[in-house]
């Protein structure tokens, strides 16, 4: 079977956006609903870049569950959202500085998709991925650790190339220490990382992105790539590093960016027939590593310049057109 879907698990939340820059979240008078979620994100933008994407995930039997829901179709996602009664939908406000970086208040204690639990994830959800993802979002606390992990090692065993973001997000946690356990625990399961200069630093103790890169490599993933924000990526397998410019833009809200760039690097890798098998080696390929990773740059860069993550999200004629390329 030519296997092209991409299956994402996690957390799915609303962010309420502000509709103006540079105000601190209690000075803040207006803001817009929008789906979030960082896997929830990645599904979405792989949908809307013309790819396979499936999203799993529990949201709470409540109004915001079923906007949620319909926004996922709306976005070409197929979801398969759990309704519960025991908690609700989780939120996110956020405000947004000047340039368009963030600050986050969540609501989560608990939110109904901290409760996914591993039996209400069937093998017919995860025996035609491509690729499997997740983050560490889902990891934070139980039932949902357990269904995450499960679901993973479910995909692998089904073939699955396995992609971990882990998208620290340290006011979630009970402190700072379980948090990069959790996290680092994780990545043997990994064969593609995406992570950030400051993830590798808390992660690695202060590590610079060579060290950190290194140091993932060694305890399994077969390729690292680190997002710059504006300033491109870096993808490193054993076989050595490439750099890859980012795309100039003018950055609105940056919410949902470096899902984005995942998304578009997914979607790519599963259109290629990218495996885990393959993969270390199609990522020491500099001409490959260009096309792929401008691809995911410009996605990323694009969702900057409009608010929320799902609605920003561009379409792949919007990707192209950016890059100059043709559809």
């Amino acid at each position: 079977m030519n296997k092209r879907t991409v299956v994402c698990l996690g957390e799915l939340l609303i962010d309420f956006v502000p509709q103006t820059n540079g105000q601190p979240l209690a000075q803040v008078d207006t803001f817009r609903k929008a789906a979030g979620g960082a896997p929830a994100n990645v599904a979405a933008a792989v949908a809307k870049l013309g790819g396979k994407s499936r999203f799993i995930a529990k949201v709470g039997r409540d109004a915001f569950g079923d906007y949620l829901q319909e926004a996922l179709y709306e976005a070409g996602v197929e979801p398969v959202l759990v309704r519960t009664d025991e908690a609700r939908t989780g939120l996110a406000f956020v405000s947004l500085r000047e340039d368009g970086e963030r600050d986050f208040m969540f609501y989560r204690d608990p939110a109904a998709d901290m409760l996914l639990r591993k039996e209400e994830i069937k093998d017919d959800l995860l025996s035609d991925g491509a690729i499997f993802h997740f983050g560490s979002v889902s990891l934070i606390a139980e039932p949902c650790r357990t269904a995450t992990l499960h679901a993973a090692r479910r995909a692998r065993a089904f073939g699955a190339l396995i992609s971990y973001d882990p998208n620290v997000r340290l006011p979630l946690w009970t402190n700072a220490d379980f948090a990069r356990r959790v996290i680092v625990d994780q990545l043997p399961l990994a064969d593609l990382v995406k992570v950030s200069e400051d993830e590798i630093a808390f992660l690695f103790h202060g590590a610079d992105i060579e060290e950190g890169a290194r140091l993932m490599l060694e305890l399994g993933p077969r390729c690292i790539v680190a997002t710059l924000g504006a300033a491109g990526c870096r993808v490193f397998t054993k076989k050595g590093g490439i750099a890859v410019p980012g795309v100039p833009v003018e950055p609105v809200d940056t919410t949902g960016a470096g899902d984005s760039f995942v998304g578009g690097l997914l979607c790519r890798l599963a259109e290629a027939g990218i495996g885990a098998e393959q993969l270390e080696e199609a990522m020491a390929e500099e001409s490959f590593v260009r096309d792929v990773c401008s691809f995911a740059n410009a996605t990323g860069a694009l969702t900057t310049t409009k608010r929320g993550a799902i609605p920003a999200l561009p379409t792949r004629a919007e990707t192209l057109a950016k890059l100059g390329r043709e559809v």
